[in-house]
C-alpha cells in the first residue's frame, strides 16, 4: 500500500495504530476514545444506518459525526479488488486504484495536487485488497471545500495518465521483483502461503499483482476496468469528524458523477481446493534465515458466534505482537529463538510493521494462520514442531478455565484499543457493512466477551481447528537440508548458547520428537526468483 504524504498526515489509520476489527455502532467505545492522543481525536460517534446484506454496497453514507474533532475523515469504499483481475493482467486492480491515488485528474497534473495539498496538511491515499479498494482523505474542517474538490476529482476525473502508469508500474514492479522477494523474509512467507493455500483461486496473488501480470497492463486496460467497477451501484461513502451538512451533501453528490452500474456480477468468493496431509512449499533463497508460516481454510467469518470464541483461543495461542501469548512463550521468551510467533483467524497484511491491523481488508474466505517469525535454518524445524505441538494440544484439549478468563479479561481491555481515532473509527464501520454486522463489531465483541463460556470456546476449536491437514510455506537458504528433515522425521535436536533451565530442556524432549507427518511428495522446492513471476 503506498500513501500521497503531504504536511504532518504522514499515516492512515492516523497518526495511530489500527486494527481489522469493525464498528457501526460505536457508542460503547466514546469514553476511551475521547482521550486519544495524536493527529485525531475521537470522542462520541454516532450511530449509523443498519447494514445491508454482507458485501453489498448501498446508497446510504456511513457518518460519523464528532463535533470535537478538528478534521474531516473521509473513506470511499469500492467492492473491486485483486480478485477482479483478469487472467494475464493480475495487477490490473492494484494499478487502477493506485492511479486514482497518485496519479493526475483531467483538471491537475499530479505534482499540482502534491502543491495543494501540502498547505492544508491534508492528503488521501488509497487500499487496494483482494475484495476491497478503498481511498481514505482527511483534512482540517477548515479546509474542507478545496480539499473535497480535490479528493471527489481523484475517483470521478481520473486521467489515467501514460507516465502516470509508467511510474506506478514500475514500482509495483520493484515491489515485487526487489522488496517482496529479497528485501522481507516474513512478508515473502506469508504471501507464498496465500498462494500455496489459493492456488488456482483469484486470492492466490499478491494484490499487486504478478510480474507478467503487471507488464502486460495498457492504458486501455485501465480505462475499462475503471469504468466495469467503479461504478455508482458498487461504492459506499464514509464521513466522520467535524464536518458540516454541506460537505456530507456534496460527497453524496458525487456518486451521480461515477459511471453507470454495469451488469458485471460480483466475482464468487474463492473456494480453495481441498487437501489432506501436510504440504511444504520451501521458497529456496541464497544465505536467507528461515520464515514460517501455516495454516489451513477456515468458514467462520467475522460477526459470528464462533469467530468471537476463536478469537479468544488464537488471542491466547498467539495474540500479535503480544508478550503474554503461548507461542510467544514458548518459542521466543522461553527459548530466544526468534522475535515472535502469532496465530490468525482474519487476514493481517502488513504485520511485521503494525501493532494491530488494518481495515477494509475484508475477505470472505479467511485463513486459521500462524506465523514463526524469522529464525536461523538450524533451529526452523525444531520451531515448527514447537508450534505444531502446541496447535495439537489446543485442538485435543482445549483452554483451562483459568486460559479462558485470564484471556477474555485481558481482550475486554485491549479492545478498546483498536479504533483511538475518526478514521480508524469509519474503517471498522464500512468493514461493518461488508460482513453485514448490524450490530456493530466492537458492540458484538465486548458482548460476545460476556456471554461466551469456556464451553462455547472449545466446542469451536473442535469445530473449526485441527493440526492434520496443513499448508507449510518456508523461506530458507537451506531449502535442500531442510526438505530432508521434514521428510526424514528424524528428532530435532536443538542446541543453545546459553543455558536453559531444567524445565525447558524437559520439554524439548518432547519437542523433539513431536511428529511431522511429511511425506516426501508433498513437498516442492521453489526457486524465489519464480515467486510471483506470472
Amino acid at each position: 500500500m503506498n500513501r500521497l504524504k503531504t504536511g504532518c498526515n504522514t499515516k492512515y489509520d492516523g497518526c495511530m495504530k489500527t486494527a481489522a476489527v469493525t464498528s457501526s455502532v460505536l457508542f460503547s467505545l466514546v469514553l476511551m476514545f475521547a482521550t486519544a492522543g495524536g493527529c485525531g481525536q475521537s470522542p462520541s460517534p454516532a450511530p449509523v444506518a443498519p447494514p445491508p446484506a454482507a458485501t453489498q454496497p448501498v446508497s446510504n453514507p456511513v457518518y460519523l459525526p464528532v463535533s470535537s474533532d478538528p478534521t474531516v475523515s473521509y473513506r470511499v469504499w469500492f467492492q473491486v479488488g485483486s480478485q477482479d483481475d483478469p487472467a494475464g493482467k493480475e495487477g490490473l486492480a492494484w494499478l487502477t486504484g493506485q492511479l486514482l491515488a497518485e496519479g493526475s485528474t483531467t483538471e491537475h497534473s499530479f505534482r499540482d495536487i502534491i502543491a495543494k495539498l501540502f498547505p492544508m496538511a491534508a492528503s488521501y491515499d488509497i487500499r487496494v485488497d483482494r475484495e476491497m479498494t478503498t481511498l481514505r482523505g482527511r483534512a482540517h474542517r477548515d479546509h474542507g471545500a478545496a480539499f473535497h474538490r480535490l479528493f471527489a476529482d481523484a475517483y470521478l476525473r481520473p486521467a489515467f495518465a501514460a507516465d502516470d502508469l509508467e511510474r506506478i508500474r514500475n514500482r509495483g514492479l520493484s515491489y515485487l521483483e526487489k522488496t517482496l522477494r529479497y528485501a522481507s523474509d516474513e512478508e515473502l512467507g506469508k504471501a507464498a502461503l496465500y498462494d500455496f493455500v489459493f492456488a488456482d483461486t483469484r486470492y492466490r496473488h499478491p494484490t499487486a499483482g504478478t510480474v507478467a501480470g503487471l507488464k502486460a497492463i495498457t492504458v486501455e486496460d485501465v480505462k475499462a476496468f475503471y469504468h466495469r467497477h467503479y461504478t455508482r451501484d458498487r461504492v459506499v461513502f464514509g464521513l466522520g469528524g467535524g464536518y458540516g451538512p454541506d460537505t456530507a451533501e456534496a460527497l453524496s453528490a458525487t456518486r451521480g458523477e461515477l459511471p453507470a452500474g454495469s451488469a458485471a456480477q460480483q466475482t464468487p468468493a474463492p473456494k480453495p481446493a481441498p487437501f489432506t496431509g501436510r504440504h511444504v512449499m520451501l521458497v529456496a533463497k541464497a544465505n536467507s534465515d528461515a520464515s514460517i508460516s501455516f495454516g489451513f481454510p477456515i468458514d467462520v467469518r467475522r460477526g459470528q458466534k464462533d469467530f468471537y470464541a476463536l478469537w479468544i483461543a488464537t488471542s491466547w495461542l498467539g495474540e500479535h505482537r503480544n508478550s503474554s501469548s503461548h507461542l510467544y512463550q514458548i518459542i521466543r521468551a522461553a527459548r530466544g529463538l526468534n522475535y515472535g510467533d502469532y496465530a490468525y483467524i482474519e487476514a493481517f497484511p502488513e504485520g511485521g510493521f503494525r501493532q494491530m491491523p488494518p481495515t477494509n481488508v475484508a475477505r470472505r474466505q479467511q485463513l486459521f494462520e500462524v506465523w514463526i517469525r524469522t529464525l536461523p535454518n538450524d533451529k526452523a524445524v525444531f520451531a515448527l514442531r514447537a508450534a505444531l505441538r502446541e496447535l495439537r494440544l489446543l485442538v485435543d484439549n482445549g483452554m483451562t478455565e483459568q486460559q479462558f478468563e485470564l484471556t477474555r479479561t485481558f481482550l475486554r481491555k485491549y479492545i478498546r484499543h483498536f479504533a483511538p481515532t475518526t478514521q480508524a473509527q469509519l474503517g471498522y464501520a464500512l468493514d461493518d457493512r461488508f460482513y453485514g454486522i448490524e450490530e456493530g463489531h466492537f458492540s458484538r465483541f465486548l458482548r460476545m466477551m460476556d456471554e461466551l463460556t469456556l464451553a462455547d470456546v472449545n466446542r469451536a476449536i473442535k469445530t473449526h481447528l485441527q493440526y492434520r491437514d496443513l499448508k507449510i510455506a518456508m523461506v530458507t537458504g537451506e531449502a535442500e537440508s531442510i526438505r530432508k528433515a521434514l521428510v526424514s522425521g528424524a528428532p530435532s535436536q536443538i542446541q543453545y548458547d546459553v543455558p536453559k533451565p531444567d524445565r525447558v530442556l524437559a520439554q524439548d524432549k518432547t519437542i523433539v520428537v513431536e511428529p511431522l507427518d511429511i511425506r516426501a511428495e508433498n513437498v516442492r522446492v521453489v526457486p524465489v526468483e519464480t515467486m510471483f513471476q506470472r
